[in-house]
């Protein structure tokens, strides 16, 4: 079996190990403000949130090809071939040290309780062990500036308005409700949100892994 193969293989592995980190680190997220207020059965919770990411990672793959084309700049975007100067172990070993990254960083924030994307993680496991591996050139910076930063920088403001906004418009809209009714609509509108927060988080997070196995 060639050096290739078996770099290989533990790549693949260590993937599949990120993505397990990845979903005790952040999948449980999305149920966490469902099973705090009683609105799901802890199991159910979980249950529900592991079928629908499941889902969510086969709805599409464009996060599966930003990883592949926008992180690093190893491999021919057109062909996917490695680059001249790239050997195929080395393109090998950034993918699977950018992963170790990764994982580390997922395990530390988990042990001491810090909120952390993992998704941020990965990216910054790429870059760090394409910049030491290639130096500047190997970066794609301008796929990293638009696909990682910015979005790093604008979702948390942009979300932050939309939940303000919302939040206020059900106020205004249930205010008149009563009680009970109000309860029971908070409680599906929450389990509803929650369900499409893991969703989404299948099709994004999901397909990170199975861009950096395609990557490899």
């Amino acid at each position: 079996m060639s050096t290739e193969l078996i770099i290989l293989g533990l790549l693949v592995v260590t993937a599949l190990a990120f993505d397990f980190t990845n979903g005790f680190h952040d999948t449980g997220n999305a149920m966490a403000t469902s099973i705090a207020t009683g609105a799901l059965p802890p199991k159910v919770a979980v249950a529900l949130a592991g079928v629908l990411n499941l889902v969510g990672a086969f709805l599409s793959v464009e996060v599966a090809a930003t990883v592949t084309k926008d992180v690093l700049r190893i491999q021919d975007t057109k062909t996917g071939t490695l680059l001249p100067d790239i050997s195929a172990n080395l393109g090998l070993m950034i993918i699977f040290a950018g992963l170790i990254g990764g994982i580390l960083w997922n395990l530390l924030t988990w042990l001491f309780g810090i909120p952390s994307s993992s998704s941020h993680a990965l990216f910054g496991g790429l870059i760090g062990a394409g910049l030491a591996a290639v130096g500047a050139a190997g970066v794609n910076w301008l796929g990293v500036t638009e696909k990682v930063l910015i979005p790093a920088v604008a979702a948390p403001v942009i979300a932050g308005l939309v939940a303000a906004c919302g939040t206020w418009l059900v106020f205004r809209i249930t205010r008149r409700v009563l009680h009970r009714q109000r309860d029971a609509g908070f409680r599906w509108g929450q389990i509803a949100t929650a369900s499409l927060v893991a969703l989404s988080h299948g099709t994004n997070d999901a397909q990170k892994t199975m861009g950096v196995i395609a990557l490899a």
